[in-house]
C-alpha cells in the first residue's frame, strides 16, 4: 500500500494578536495553498502509478483511499475558511473606523466622570436612583483634591457645575478634573449614582480595537456615547 502520510500537510491552530488598523491575524494563504496543491498532485501521481501496477490479488483499500481524499478536502476547506475570516475581520475593522471618524468634531455625551475645566467652567451630569445625600469630590489629573462638598440629590438626572474654585477660594487651572460621588439615602444605605460628561470629540485613535474617541482628554469607545450633537445643528 502507498504511504501518503509524508504528503499530508499538517494543520496547526492560527495564533495572533487582536486585529487593529495596523495589525491582524497572519494567515499564509498563498504558500499554504501552493503546498497543498503540490502535495495533492504528488499524491494523485503516486496513486495513479500504484493503480496501474497494483497486485490484482491485493487491490487498493477503497476505504483508505476515500479517507485520504476526505482529509485533503477538509484541509482545503479549513484554509478557505481562514481566508474568509481574515476578509471579514478586515471589513469589520474598516466599518468601525468609518463609524468612529463620523464623530470627529461633534459634541458628545458619554458615560464617565472626567471632564475639562475651561475658562473657569466645568459641568457634569449625574443620575440618582432615589433621593439621597451625596458627598461630591473633584480631583485634578494627578489626584489632588480640588473641591469637596455635601449636597442633596434628587431622583433622576441633574447637573453639577463647578467654577474651578477650591474650598479655600483658590482658582484651579484649566485641565481635566474627575468627580466622585458617594451617596446614601435617609436610612444610610448606599445609593447608585451614574455620571456622564459632555465634550468635543477632538481626536480618534484608529489603532485601538475598537477605535477610541478622545473627549476632554479621556478616551471612550463608541458604545459609551449617549448623545451626539453635530456642529452647526
Amino acid at each position: 500500500m502507498i504511504d501518503t502520510s509524508a504528503f499530508m500537510p499538517s494543520v496547526k491552530s492560527q495564533t495572533g494578536t487582536a486585529p487593529s488598523a495596523t495589525s491582524g491575524v497572519t494567515i499564509k494563504s498563498t504558500s499554504d495553498t501552493a503546498t497543498l496543491a503540490s502535495n495533492f498532485t504528488t499524491f494523485l501521481t503516486l496513486l495513479t502509478t500504484q493503480l496501474k501496477n497494483q497486485n490484482p490479488l491485493e487491490p487498493l483499500d477503497t476505504n483508505q483511499f476515500t479517507s485520504q481524499l476526505v482529509q485533503f478536502a477538509g484541509v482545503e476547506q479549513q484554509m478557505k475558511m481562514n481566508q474568509q475570516m481574515a476578509s471579514l475581520l478586515s471589513i469589520e475593522q474598516s466599518a468601525q473606523s468609518t463609524a468612529a471618524m463620523a464623530y470627529l468634531g461633534a459634541t458628545a455625551t458619554v458615560d464617565g466622570s472626567t471632564t475639562k475645566l475651561a475658562s473657569g467652567k466645568a459641568q457634569w451630569t449625574f443620575t440618582s436612583d432615589k433621593p439621597a445625600t451625596g458627598s461630591i469630590s473633584i480631583a485634578d489629573s494627578t489626584g489632588n483634591l480640588a473641591y469637596s462638598g455635601t449636597f442633596t440629590l434628587n431622583t433622576g438626572q441633574q447637573k453639577f457645575g463647578w467654577d474651578g474654585k477650591g474650598n479655600n477660594g483658590t482658582q484651579w487651572p484649566d485641565g481635566n478634573y474627575k468627580m466622585t460621588i458617594s451617596a446614601k439615602d435617609t436610612s444610610g444605605n448606599p445609593v447608585t449614582v451614574s455620571t456622564t460628561v459632555q465634550g468635543t470629540v477632538d481626536s480618534i485613535d484608529l489603532s485601538a480595537t475598537p477605535p477610541t474617541l478622545s473627549i476632554g482628554g479621556s478616551n471612550f469607545t463608541i458604545d459609551k456615547i449617549k448623545n451626539v450633537v453635530r456642529p452647526g445643528l
